[in-house]
């Protein structure tokens, strides 16, 4: 059995093979703050649209502006994504702040290297595109 099938056989998706987690790479400057903190800031942003979830930017790790330390307080798996690991900032008590997948499923491989950040903790912030996208008259 190949690798891939493998893990599609171990994730959720062998009984719902319907089931979709899409990804989608922007260029919107989307900014995380907590507080007034500026916390990440990036143009390479993933947004994941997953079935029966909101949407979600995933920020890759080298565009955080604060150094995280492991919550192993907190555990949990994703059928679809795998096994997350819950990340708070180094140096405060503050609850989990953010979360990751550092070996997600194979259909959703995109998302190692990157965290997202709870919404009802951090607000999260669309910006422009770059190079911003301009109105353009629509042809007929």
């Amino acid at each position: 059995m190949g690798e891939q099938q493998a893990d599609v056989e171990s994730s959720g998706f062998a009984a719902r093979p319907d089931y979709r987690v899409d990804i989608h790479r922007r260029r919107n400057l989307v900014t995380a703050r907590l507080g007034g903190r500026l916390v990440a800031e990036t143009t390479r942003p993933l947004l994941v649209d997953e079935q029966d979830h909101g949407l979600v930017f995933y920020f890759p790790r080298e565009d955080l502006r604060v150094a995280l330390r492991r919550d192993d307080s907190r555990s949990s798996r994703c059928p679809f994504k795998g096994q997350a690991t819950y990340w708070r900032f180094d140096g405060d008590g503050e609850a989990a702040v953010c979360w990751s997948y550092d070996d997600p499923v194979g259909q959703v491989g995109r998302l190692r290297g990157h965290v997202a950040f709870y919404q009802n903790r951090v607000q999260v912030s669309v910006g422009v595109a770059t190079p911003a996208v301009l109105g353009v008259p629509a042809v007929i």
